[in-house]
């Protein structure tokens, strides 16, 4: 365990109250940061949460699709298979922007399609494929934008687990380190200073006392 250091400043009145008001900023930043790391701990786990639940919706939704790609292969040839999906119809931009979450700039993914017909998922004419290639281009479809999301949240739990981190860091600086060695050196000082003024006084009644006797030899 660290030993509580006392910062070296000289004991006087001035760098006591620098270090009392140095104190009070401490602690108020150090309840700050631990309602900071406290709020991104919950939303980080309401994100994990939410991660798990779509990460479980995704894969089972590529399994499907690759059982109907499988069905798919088994029964077409690979030439009419491959000219089928050669050029599609349906275009997808990815806009990304961002928001602020607790000073944590998370991203934000939001797909935007050419053209807004269901229909254009499929590249190729129904009469010469099989039923099954509609399942898997269908399946990838509803689940692409699942798919989005997941991304945009792993990328948020990864950034909020680097800004919780930090924060836990600066919490336990402030906790273990600066205001322990801020209150050692406060206790320094004060003591310090009460002990010069105890002298101080001994000192002023020995003078009044050496005053007092020499007026009272002249009189």
């Amino acid at each position: 365990m660290r030993q509580v250091a006392r910062l070296n400043v000289n004991p006087t009145r001035m760098e006591l109250s620098k270090l009392k008001t140095k104190l009070a900023s401490a602690r108020r930043g150090h309840k700050l940061l631990k309602d900071k790391r406290d709020e991104l701990m919950r939303q980080f786990m309401d994100l994990i949460k939410e991660n798990r639940r779509l990460r479980t919706e995704v894969e089972a939704a590529i399994s499907e699709a690759n059982r109907y790609m499988a069905v798919a292969g088994s029964v077409m040839q690979r030439e009419v298979l491959e000219t089928a999906l050669m050029l599609p119809k349906q275009e997808v931009e990815l806009e990304v922007g961002e928001k602020n979450v607790m000073s944590v700039y998370i991203p934000v993914f939001d797909a935007k399609y050419r053209t807004s017909d269901a229909n254009d998922i499929y590249s190729y004419g129904m009469a010469f494929t099989s039923i099954d290639l509609d399942g898997a281009v269908s399946s990838l479809s509803e689940v692409f934008p699942k798919m989005i999301k997941l991304a945009e949240i792993e990328k948020a739990c990864q950034l909020m687990a680097d800004e919780i981190e930090k924060t836990r860091r600066r919490v336990n600086a402030l906790e273990h380190i600066m205001i322990p060695d801020y209150e050692e050196t406060i206790k320094f000082i004060t003591m310090k200073l009460s002990e010069n003024e105890r002298s101080t006084t001994t000192s002023l009644m020995k003078v009044k006392d050496m005053v007092l006797k020499q007026s009272h030899n002249y009189h």
